[in-house]
């Protein structure tokens, strides 16, 4: 039996987003959620994924299920999923975050350790909806030894392997179903690498179709001291900007 007593279970006055440009400035703080694990999206997100693209006993995949909030949104509100990952510190996380219990909040959570790139434990057309959050290449780098672990490559090494994440997505998918991503961006040596559409790419050359391209405004680029200075000195703009591919089989 679950000890964790939570007071607040959903967000005050949450609305769907409407338009292709979403804004979360308050971090999200119901349920379990928290900001202590580096670079997770804000709960805000799976929320309206989840809301708009399942419906209440589909089977949702989490591959990259990191801090675990897709997980946690998932049994909120009564979706089953299955949260993948590679690394041993973020399952024990994920397990912590999801050990609760409330009334009508009934999803099932099936934690496994694996590698996004090869998920056959899970059958064909299986899937109801995917809904994740890879990392961005090595921008944040979640291990120092786990040979699997994408976030330890450099961006042309990630992209060859996001291939293969998207290749499998799309096996597991139901036909007609949809697969949400969000991706950055990254600079090097003054210029701008546009990582998220060569990942936008390998999902449309697996099969995929563009379904819907958000921008996610980031809240936490805050543009003191240090930024600002170089920001000005060697003329460039900080990035205040995710995308958020929403894909159909």
């Amino acid at each position: 039996m679950s000890e964790k007593k939570i007071k607040k279970w959903e967000p005050k006055d949450f609305e769907l987003e409407m338009t292709t440009h979403w804004s979360f400035p308050k971090r999200g703080d119901w349920a379990t959620h928290d900001a202590k694990w580096r670079g997770n999206w804000s709960p805000y997100i799976p929320r309206n994924i989840l809301l708009r693209y399942s419906k209440e006993g589909d089977l949702v995949l989490d591959q990259f299920a990191g801090g675990g909030t897709t997980l946690v949104e998932a049994k909120l509100l009564n979706r089953d999923i299955i949260g993948v990952d590679v690394n041993d510190i973020a399952l024990e996380r994920c397990r912590e975050k999801i050990d609760f219990e409330h009334e009508g909040a009934d999803g099932k959570v099936y934690i496994h350790k694996g590698d996004a790139r090869n998920l056959d434990f899970i059958p064909d057309e299986s899937i109801d909806l995917i809904c994740t959050h890879p990392p961005y290449a090595d921008i944040i780098k979640y291990s120092e030894d786990i040979p699997e672990d994408l976030s330890r490559l450099k961006v042309k090494d990630f992209i060859e392997q996001m291939k293969s994440v998207a290749k499998e997505s799309y096996r597991v998918i139901k036909k007609d179903k949809f697969c949400a991503v969000l991706m950055g961006d990254t600079r090097q040596k003054g210029h701008m690498i546009p990582m998220s559409f060569d990942v936008m790419k390998t999902f449309q050359d697996a099969g995929f179709k563009l379904k819907e391209l958000i921008i996610k405004e980031q809240h936490n680029c805050k543009a003191t001291g240090y930024w600002k200075t170089n920001s000005i000195k060697y003329n460039f703009l900080l990035i205040a900007h995710e995308y958020l591919f929403v894909f159909r089989k």
